[in-house]
């Protein structure tokens, strides 16, 4: 899991989180592991988070909510080699990036639209 704008805000939060996305992509199309090619899903979404330490012999800084609840379904419920974003990451990055829409998903009782970027 990775998070941009936590624990301080950033204005281009969702920016960064596709741009790291898309720069995971190209490293491990680059890469063989045991002979083969790796493509990852990877789904990100945006929005508040709760986000803190946990732990009582090993600490550990974690985050929670619907937000991150979200992202996790993207990831799941994508496609191999596939950046899945939200809407909410879409508004927030169409204007930089070729995404194209996938459609609406029902997932645990939610409906999401899915692009991807």
């Amino acid at each position: 899991m990775v998070a941009a704008g936590v624990p301080r805000p950033r204005a281009d939060h969702a920016l960064a989180l596709v741009n790291f996305a898309l720069d995971m992509q190209t490293e491990i199309g680059r890469q063989t592991f045991g002979g083969r090619r790796l493509a990852f899903r990877i789904g990100i979404n945006s929005g508040p988070v709760v986000a803190g330490v946990i732990g009582d012999k090993k600490f550990i800084y974690d985050l929670w909510g619907e937000t991150v609840n979200m992202a996790s379904r993207m990831e799941s419920h994508g496609r191999s080699g596939v950046i899945q974003i939200t809407r909410n990451t879409f508004y927030l990055v169409s204007h930089e990036f070729d995404c194209n829409a996938r459609g609406r998903s029902r997932s645990r009782g939610r409906a999401a639209s899915k692009h991807g970027a």
